[in-house]
């Protein structure tokens, strides 16, 4: 290793003592010297001894040999005992119980280590995350106290179903016709899990009226059929106001219509003057609709409300499943009745995800479909995405939220229908 990488490795190495010791002095600044197991001269000292040992290993068989693992481990199980008999002595003297010094100490002593033979900015990250992590000591313990068992619960659900259960799904369609693939539906049913979550959690720790307003506009960055789903649920069951929980949705819709705007402008920028006019007046309009909603004077003072689960599983499954099946039902007719089939896939796919299709229409255009019926693919796929929330309104949320929904999405689709008919003229063929 070069003199250069070599002092660099051992300054950073130094430099995560200090910042970890840097916190934990902090917490302990009013206890005198020579009181405290460990302060930030220790915590240095503990990164450079870990950075000192992994290069005598490194030095003596190599970075990767036994040899070299046998010296950073008896370095470590020594640094460790020690640390373990001040930190006990500690605890005594101070009448507590915590190993969160000793931990900490020895955490500093690997990253350290970890400096010498591995990548600078994971040991730079972790520094950083240790950090983090000691200083919110308070603000972890006070939301651990405050959580309750369905958040922990669909916390844990919803972590599982991410970083379990999708890594191990089929990467590949199965089944006849195309195929199913699993990926795709059960990306559908995490992101209306998030969705919910994010829009709880939002009510929870920002209020009602913020906190459906912030979880729609959130939400809308990812699926406005997610938030109006979840909305719809919260509206049948009298959680919030319906008018709130509609400004909620009409906010979404109003970010999906920029979000296509978005996807078109990167994936093929010569639509843009074919589909943005009418993007634009849908999506001025829902933003008009979740300006009078949220600011109507019902949600004034909004209603104390209390949600009784994040979201429910099995139910968020059968919405992806049905979602997923939409998708399915589109590829086919797409791929089998040409320009015409391209408008009806459109139609269907735009039901449940308003993205793919959105992607794939303006890849096809010009040499596949001409930039005029790849245009008014996109647009009618935002049409029924539109047009979905109404159904989704009416058989879930039902009543007043129904029609809220309902008239604003009229009022976007008119909108928009009347921006493409201008287009239209100005741009024939």
């Amino acid at each position: 290793m070069a003199f250069s990488e070599l002092a660099t490795r051992f300054a950073l190495a130094f430099g995560i003592g200090l910042l970890i010791g840097l916190e934990r002095g902090w917490q302990l600044r009013q206890s005198a010297s020579g009181q405290r197991a460990a302060g930030i001269r220790t915590f240095a000292l503990s990164g450079l001894l870990g950075g000192v040992a992994s290069a005598l290993g490194q030095a003596v068989g190599g970075s990767t040999s036994i040899g070299s693992g046998i010296i950073i481990g008896m370095a470590f199980a020594s640094y460790s005992a020690v640390v373990l008999v001040f930190c006990l002595e500690d605890n005594r003297a101070a009448q507590r119980f915590s190993a969160t010094t000793a931990v900490a100490t020895m955490l500093t002593f690997a990253l350290g280590a970890y400096t010498l033979a591995g990548d600078l900015l994971i040991a730079a990250a972790l520094a950083v995350a240790t950090a983090a992590t000691l200083a919110f000591r308070e603000p972890i313990h006070g939301w651990v106290r405050q959580i309750t068992w369905p958040e922990l619960r669909s916390g844990l659900v919803l972590l599982a179903m991410t970083f379990i259960v999708l890594p191990i799904l089929p990467a590949e369609p199965i089944g006849p016709l195309g195929g199913v693939d699993l990926r795709e539906v059960w990306l559908i049913a995490i992101m209306l899990a998030g969705v919910s979550f994010v829009g709880y959690v939002a009510v929870k720790y920002f209020g009602t009226q913020r906190g459906i307003l912030l979880a729609g506009a959130a939400g809308g960055l990812a699926s406005s059929t997610a938030v109006t789903i979840s909305n719809a649920r919260q509206a049948a069951a009298g959680e919030g106001s319906t008018r709130l929980l509609s400004a909620g949705v009409s906010l979404a819709s109003a970010i999906m219509f920029v979000r296509v705007g978005v996807i078109v402008a990167l994936i093929n920028a010569s639509l843009l003057g074919r589909v943005v006019p009418a993007l634009a007046a849908a999506g001025l309009t829902a933003f008009g609709f979740a300006a009078l909603y949220g600011r109507s004077p019902s949600s004034q003072s909004p209603q104390a409300v209390t949600f009784k689960n994040p979201f429910e599983f099995w139910s968020v499954l059968g919405f992806a499943i049905v979602l997923g099946a939409m998708i399915v039902v589109s590829r086919i007719v797409g791929e089998h009745f040409g320009a015409t089939g391209a408008i009806i896939g459109s139609a269907v796919a735009g039901l449940a995800d308003v993205d793919a299709i959105s992607v794939s229409m303006a890849r096809l255009a010009p040499q596949t479909l001409a930039p005029r019926i790849a245009s008014l693919a996109i647009l009618v796929a935002v049409a029924t995405d539109t047009i979905s929330k109404v159904a989704i309104g009416a058989a879930i949320g039902r009543g007043r939220f129904a029609l809220e929904i309902a008239i604003m999405a009229l009022g976007s689709l008119v909108a928009g229908a009347c921006a493409l008919l201008v287009t239209n003229a100005l741009l024939p063929g």
